[in-house]
């Protein structure tokens, strides 16, 4: 035996003590209730009884927080069980053994019954019954309707939560462990809030099983003292009345105490203080104690009233208020110290924090448009951007790193400016109280407000009163809110600028997630054939041409064959293509649809390859007039599929895509070119236009 618990830690000790106690318990509670117990036990089981009922309510009464003590609903049922089997258990004694004497039942009932009785039975009944009445009618009561309230607006609440928990996650408030940790909560309050609701119930029905037992004890005790052991009335009510009453109390008083711990459970705000210096923290207010003490001092000198007393409770109260005022005072001492310091800092000291802004991504605005960010004026901007960011972020397949919104004075008062880093990649205006009209292809009516380029599609387009959009939206304009505009600007400049937002660290979190399901694969990968930081700068140039990375797994599984030709990261990211082609394709068109192509006719292509073989450095590099004709043939395709809501891709020989789309990429950034080799061979194509030789365009 020595030897075995020797092997075993504490902690496997205690769960085998707690899996074995409980079940043994449980069963013994059931056999209470059925097999007749000795007195001596029942006394032991009383005194335990008390015990558990008193530890359950120092453990209530110094939780921080209602779920610190979740188990709470499973011990009140079990800790109501046990009192009612030893209700049964003592009933059987009282009305089998109770001619016997007042000690029949066991020293404990005997205690109870002779210290409350005190010779007068009707004082013994009335004081039990006054028990009840607190128990049932007072804290029974109230701690249910509170349980009942509690339950059902946490319920109501919980969609509320879990979508803020989302929104946190998507602005990068919260990781992912915190997210799944913060859900959890809320479910298990869900849980516990409804458990308490029910296990209230338990402590009412209890209370009502008391009466009627005592009911049954003093009756059933009459009747057996009187015609089983011929005993005269007022012997049996001596006896009787006293083994019920002390075994009604014997009860009761840890009902009551199981009553008081529900209470203070259902009614505990959550908090970082146990509910002693909870309470105490916030009834030491030095103005709510003086007015006490000068009430108590007043009514001293009231005659026919124990002065002395009230004098007493005055001072007490008065001292109270003076170390209260103590305690403030050192506080507000504490709070100012701090902003002594700021004040006491020289005026032409600059802080480095005053002059960088590490900020990935931020969105400055002038103060006409602070009113659009601001929550408690149901501002939409920082919703919107925080869905346009879990869109990229799921399109492009990494997190894009959260958006830092301020303020900036040196900025006009309806403008706003974009930057990636410490770069300004955009800025335009924007009228909170207007909308952004594009007009249609039948828009005939040219409306009244301020006329403005599109800042994302280079548009033509007015800023209207909102009293206008049905007008608008009558002549084929589409009307766009202020907010809109400025989160498809910033959507369309964080596809653009994707391969600036990510780093090695983002690589790793991406390793680190793949590593949970394919183990193996980034182990053999990374470092060991490519090392993080050229990972890093491939998947960049695959993003630089809006190439999404998030079938990271294909991509790993394509390097080893890959890093054999000792190729370079361009060209590696270039071989990686037709292997991510499809993610890509299927942005531009759904799958069900034709993909819009443009295409170059043979004689341009091939002129195209042999002056990209002539460079020396096998750069395509072109001469200005066919490179401008070239690009105002595309622009002009660009535009009239933009208008008809569609994009099209260039598809060109493989050997010169890259240069091309270089090219393309610096005049127009949203074009999409792609290699023969890159299009899925079950993939439907639609050639809505031929570029020739004169760069003439021919549609098809």
């Amino acid at each position: 035996m020595e030897m075995t618990l020797s092997r075993l830690g504490l902690t496997d000790m205690r769960a085998i003590l707690t899996g074995t106690v409980l079940p043994i318990g449980i069963l013994a509670l059931i056999a209470m209730m059925v097999l007749p117990l000795p007195a001596i036990l029942l006394d032991v089981f009383f005194v335990a009884n008390i015990l558990v009922s008193l530890l359950i309510l120092m453990v209530a009464i110094n939780t921080f927080r209602p779920l610190d003590f979740s188990s709470f609903p499973s011990l009140l049922l079990i800790a109501t069980v046990l009192r009612l089997g030893l209700n049964v258990a003592s009933t059987r004694i009282v009305l089998s053994r109770g001619h016997e004497g007042t000690d029949a039942a066991g020293q404990v009932i005997e205690a109870f019954g002779a210290f409350v009785i005190s010779g007068n039975y009707a004082v013994g009944i009335f004081v039990f019954i006054i028990l009840i009445i607190i128990n049932l009618v007072v804290i029974t009561r109230g701690a249910g309707r509170v349980s009942e309230v509690s339950a059902r607006f946490t319920l109501d609440a919980m969609p509320g939560k879990q979508m803020a928990i989302d929104a946190d996650l998507n602005a990068g408030v919260l990781t992912t462990e915190e997210a799944a940790r913060r859900r959890e909560e809320i479910a298990n309050e869900a849980d516990f809030y409804g458990a308490m609701d029910g296990a209230s119930k338990f402590v009412k029905g209890d209370a009502v099983a008391a009466l009627l037992i005592l009911a049954v004890n003093i009756i059933g005790g009459l009747i057996i003292g009187l015609s089983q052991h011929d005993m005269n009335i007022g012997t049996a009510a001596e006896i009787y009345l006293m083994l019920s009453v002390g075994d009604g109390l014997v009860a009761q008083i840890p009902s009551l105490l199981l009553a008081i711990a529900t209470a203070i459970i259902v009614t505990r705000v959550s908090s970082t203080q146990n509910m002693a210096a909870h309470i105490g923290r916030q009834v030491s207010i030095s103005s709510a104690w003086i007015p006490v003490a000068g009430v108590m001092f007043l009514i001293g000198f009231v005659p026919g009233m124990p002065n002395f007393l009230f004098l007493i409770a005055a001072s007490i109260a008065a001292a109270a208020a003076y170390f209260v005022q103590l305690s403030e005072q050192k506080t507000d001492v504490a709070q100012e110290e701090p902003e002594e310091e700021v004040e006491e800092k020289a005026p032409d000291q600059i802080e480095l924090s005053d002059v960088t802004d590490n900020a990935p991504i931020s969105v400055q605005i002038g103060y006409g448009l602070v009113e659009m960010v601001d929550e408690d004026a149901g501002g939409p901007l920082v919703n919107r951007i925080t869905s346009i960011r879990k869109q990229v972020s799921k399109t492009l397949g990494f997190v894009v790193p959260p958006v830092r919104i301020r303020d900036d004075l040196s900025l006009k008062a309806n403008q706003y400016r974009i930057r990636i880093g410490q770069t300004i990649v955009g800025e335009d205006e924007a009228f909170p109280n207007r909308k952004l009209a594009i007009p249609g292809e039948n828009s005939q009516i040219q409306l009244d407000g301020q006329i403005v380029k599109d800042p994302t599609f280079g548009m033509d387009a007015i800023w209207i009163r909102n009293d206008q959009e049905a007008e608008a939206e009558a002549n084929n304009y589409v009307v766009v809110a202020p907010e809109a505009v400025i989160a498809t600007h910033l959507s369309s400049l964080l596809y653009k600028s994707a391969s600036e937002l990510i780093g090695q660290d983002d690589v790793q979190t991406l390793l680190d997630n793949l590593a949970q399901t394919n183990p193996n694969l980034v182990e053999s990968v990374v470092p060991k054939i490519v090392p993080l930081h050229e990972l890093t700068g491939i998947l960049r140039l695959l993003l630089k041409e809006r190439v999404p990375i998030s079938d990271l797994r294909r991509i790993l599984e394509a390097l080893p064959p890959l890093s054999a030709r000792n190729l370079s990261m361009e060209e590696t990211a270039e071989a990686l293509r037709p292997e991510l082609a499809s993610l890509l394709i299927q942005q531009v068109a759904p799958l069900n649809m034709p993909l819009p192509v443009i295409t170059f006719d043979g004689e341009l292509e091939h002129m195209l390859i042999n002056m990209q073989r002539q460079s020396p450095d096998g750069e395509l590099i072109l001469d200005t007039e066919l490179a401008q004709k070239l690009l105002e043939s595309l622009t002009r395709v660009n535009e009239q599929l933009s208008a008809e809501g569609k994009q099209a891709v260039v598809v060109v020989s493989p050997v010169i895509r890259r240069s091309l789309a270089r090219v393309i990429r610096q005049h127009i950034d949203d074009m999409v070119v792609i290699a023969f080799s890159e299009l899925p061979e079950t993939r439907k194509v639609d050639v809505v236009a031929t570029i020739g030789g004169e760069t003439d365009q021919t549609a098809v």
